[in-house]
């Protein structure tokens, strides 16, 4: 079976076809309970509740000396210094009226004790201490502060960063429950592509894109299944679809979704399962499609370097975090002012490379690469991010634009 094909002329807004994509993205893979040091990078499948306070007692924040507030004059004064507690230390002695404690970082405030006083602030005389005045709870770390126990810690849809790790260990998460790490099929269409590394006969090129998604991929957490590259031959497209579907939970090609006479993968697709649309009001990456191959969805990208990168990161990436199961999909652009001139209104949205420019007032800017070609890398690789024309916008120096960081995009 094939669905309508949007081959008119007419393109589909950016912003448009990513609610499509996400209103058909696929549940998310089956629930795995795994050692949370496995967790980097896999998106949390039930919420979790803290199973302790934290943190799980009073505490200092600070090495110094702990006290009752009450027992130090509004000047300060003089304590008597009974003891010591280190962090991982038991329980110590309940203090008395007009004493204190030596106390170092984490370590757990004694009965009676409800400040802490940095030792670099205090004088040591003997056995006695002067400290100067202090407020109740001044450098004092209170049990639960950061969260109690039954308290949500973390919401599914997570993705697990270093942090997030680091709060689950912290209270004393073991196993978690996420999903299974989604397998894609990451296939190239060409005759043309040659791997690095192989002489280049005249008409060939190498296969950037290969490894261009293959690394987009795994920084968002899938586990890509190299198919290689397919013929531009239908029988080959259609043999290589099929076993790539019967083994990967989501499809991704690369080339053979443009209008040429060679492009027999839009016509596999077809064959197979169903094609949605595949022009795009975006600039690069006006051929981009989507579709199904025996179930499992498809995404057909352009196969110009820059046009892959471009969609890869604005459309796809999307798609991909919502059908691991995550939540929050959509990047948080910056609106910063412009450092360029663009006066060439176009009719689809541009995403140029760009960069951030402190100026000599230290103020950012978005400074852009003058090469701006679907097909070359070099202005991705100078760039930190992409800066956002609307369709038949005109931008003049100072005006705000939206700025997407590749350091969001590419996690």
């Amino acid at each position: 079976m094939s669905g309508p094909v949007c081959d008119s002329g007419k393109l589909m807004p950016v912003d448009e076809a990513i609610a499509r994509l996400l209103d058909k993205a696929p549940p998310p893979p089956p629930v795995q309970k795994i050692p949370l040091e496995q967790c980097l990078g896999r998106v949390l499948a039930a919420d979790i509740h803290s199973p302790v306070n934290l943190p799980a007692w009073d505490n200092s924040a600070m090495d110094g000396y702990a006290f009752k507030a009450a027992d130090l004059p509004q000047a300060g004064g003089y304590l008597s210094v009974v003891g010591r507690v280190a962090a991982g230390d038991g329980e110590a002695s309940a203090l008395l009226a007009q004493q204190a404690v030596r106390i170092f970082t984490g370590a757990p405030l004694p009965a009676g004790a409800d400040t802490v006083v940095p030792q670099e602030r205090c004088r040591v005389e003997g056995e006695r201490v002067w400290c100067p005045p202090a407020s109740v709870g001044e450098h004092v770390r209170k049990e639960g502060e950061e969260i109690r126990h039954g308290h949500l810690l973390l919401k599914a849809g997570k993705r697990l960063r270093a942090q997030e790790l680091g709060l689950l260990a912290g209270a004393g998460v073991a196993q978690v429950e996420v999903y299974r790490a989604l397998r894609v099929c990451l296939l190239s269409s060409g005759d043309e592509l040659r791997e690095p590394g192989e002489p280049l006969a005249p008409g060939q090129i190498y296969n950037s894109n290969r490894y261009c998604l293959a690394a987009l991929l795994r920084g968002w957490g899938v586990e890509v299944h190299d198919y290689g590259v397919m013929a531009d031959e239908l029988t080959a497209s259609r043999d290589a679809l099929t076993l790539a579907s019967s083994e990967c939970d989501l499809l991704l090609t690369s080339g053979g979704v443009s209008v040429g006479e060679e492009d027999h993968l839009k016509q596999a697709i077809e064959e197979l399962g169903s094609l949605d649309f595949w022009r795009l009001a975006i600039q690069p990456g006006k051929p981009l499609a989507f579709g199904e191959v025996a179930g499992k969805p498809w995404i057909g990208m352009p196969g110009n370097p820059s046009a892959a990168l471009v969609t890869a990161l604005v459309v796809v990436r999307p798609f991909l975090l919502r059908a691991q199961g995550v939540e929050e999909v959509l990047p948080l652009p910056l609106a910063v002012p412009a450092g360029f001139d663009w006066l060439q209104r176009n009719k689809r949205r541009q995403y140029l490379r760009a960069r951030l420019s402190p100026g000599a007032d230290g103020q950012l800017s978005v400074e852009l690469h003058p090469q701006q070609s679907s097909a070359m890398l070099s202005a991705a690789c100078w760039a930190d991010g992409l800066a956002v024309v609307e369709c038949e916008q005109r931008v003049l120096k100072h005006d705000k634009v939206r700025f997407l960081s590749f350091a969001e995009l590419m996690h």
